[in-house]
């Protein structure tokens, strides 16, 4: 159920360049990461190249891509190696659909604790204590 923020600068244009973007990520993120992509939530943002500077250059004068991507998923559910992979896959993935990217180019695997992330009200801890109790799931129990 993870949380993914993108944002992009890239000097590529596509009408469909967002939700190719949202659909890489989703299929990335439940093949390396494990996570179901009926729960994940993608946001993507378009930055200007123009106004994204790395070394004191905007990546136009650069003739460069760039990236910023947070994901949220709950704490000790992936390993260092995913993570590992994950990170790689993804820069790959974005090369092909952004451009080359400039070197420095972020993910951010944001682990969280699971009684303080959930959807649909609950939390993951919540989640998990119900299902290895095979019991059904209560909002707002304690």
């Amino acid at each position: 159920m993870p949380l993914i923020t993108v944002t992009y600068a890239s000097q590529r244009r596509s009408p469909s360049l967002r939700k190719d973007i949202a659909e890489a990520i989703t299929a990335l993120t439940a093949r390396i990461l494990g996570k179901d992509p009926k729960v994940t939530a993608v946001v993507v943002s378009e930055a200007d190249p123009a106004d994204w500077f790395t070394g004191g250059a905007s990546l136009v004068e650069q003739g460069l891509a760039s990236y910023w991507i947070d994901i949220h998923v709950t704490e000790g559910t992936n390993t260092k190696d995913e993570k590992a992979a994950y990170l790689a896959a993804v820069f790959a993935a974005m090369a092909d659909l952004i451009g080359p990217l400039h070197h420095e180019t972020y993910l951010h695997v944001d682990e969280v604790k699971a009684d303080a992330y959930g959807f649909g009200g609950l939390s993951q801890e919540r989640r998990y204590i119900a299902a290895r109790l095979n019991v059904p799931l209560e909002r707002g129990a304690a």
